[in-house]
């Protein structure tokens, strides 16, 4: 059996590949890179995700799109939870690397009070954005809370950014531009974090699921000046 397997969230798989059934792996005519079928069936994951939310990623179906025999999932994936783990946790990647975009579109140098301000905002634009744009992701990106701890092992200063991580950088600078005092600084990412992520809960899947987009956009701006205020 042979299929190309295209590229998925910035993983390229664009060789012809069989399933060599004596080991289960898929090959090709060259040398497969370390870790390519893992790979593979992660980003393949990512799109059942995508188009289903965490409950459409299963093996056998990622196994099919990236061209192996079922049982060479198990060779990086102990069941079904695993991969679902590790798709959680690129979901929440793509996330975070939304949010990066966002503030790098924010012109201005760090601890400016005024462009600190937009950043913040840039944050919080990019996560509802997300959420609206990719519900499906957005919701395997939380599916599995007890799975991940949400905040980068670097502490946010390193490549292997977070949602959490780039919330508390941008406050961190509203702390260095005078915008927030130190003493409220500790922990306050918490209840930011919440308000945003509610929004997104609830014009998402829950009971403003069908709000207009008006609407929605006089939410948002509702939760931003909330926040503001909550931070002046």
């Amino acid at each position: 059996m042979s299929t190309v397997v295209e590229s998925v969230d910035g993983v390229h798989y664009s060789e012809v590949v069989t399933a060599d059934r004596s080991s289960g792996e898929a090959t090709g005519t060259g040398r497969r890179p370390r870790g390519a079928v893992r790979d593979g069936l992660v980003a393949a994951g990512l799109e059942l995700a995508r188009t289903g939310g965490p409950d459409a990623v299963v093996l056998r179906e990622a196994t099919r799109m990236v061209g192996v025999v079922p049982n060479a999932a198990y060779r990086h994936f102990a069941d079904r939870d695993a991969l679902l783990a590790a798709v959680s946790t690129a979901a929440l990647r793509a996330l975070a690397d939304r949010m990066a975009a966002g503030v790098a579109r924010v012109r201005g140098k760090y601890g400016d009070p005024a462009a600190a301000r937009r950043r913040l905002r840039a944050v919080g634009t990019a996560y509802l954005e997300f959420a609206r744009e990719e519900p499906g992701l957005f919701a395997t990106a939380f599916a599995l809370p007890q799975r991940h701890t949400y905040s980068p092992p670097d502490g946010g200063t390193g490549p292997e950014r977070t949602p959490l991580g780039h919330l508390r950088t941008v406050l961190d600078e509203l702390v260095d531009a005078g915008m927030l005092s130190r003493r409220r600084r500790d922990g306050i990412e918490y209840p930011v974090w919440s308000t945003v992520h509610g929004l997104a809960v609830l014009t998402g899947q829950g009971p403003l699921r069908d709000a207009p987009d008006a609407t929605r956009r006089h939410l948002e701006q509702l939760t931003r000046t909330f926040i503001d205020s909550g931070l002046a």
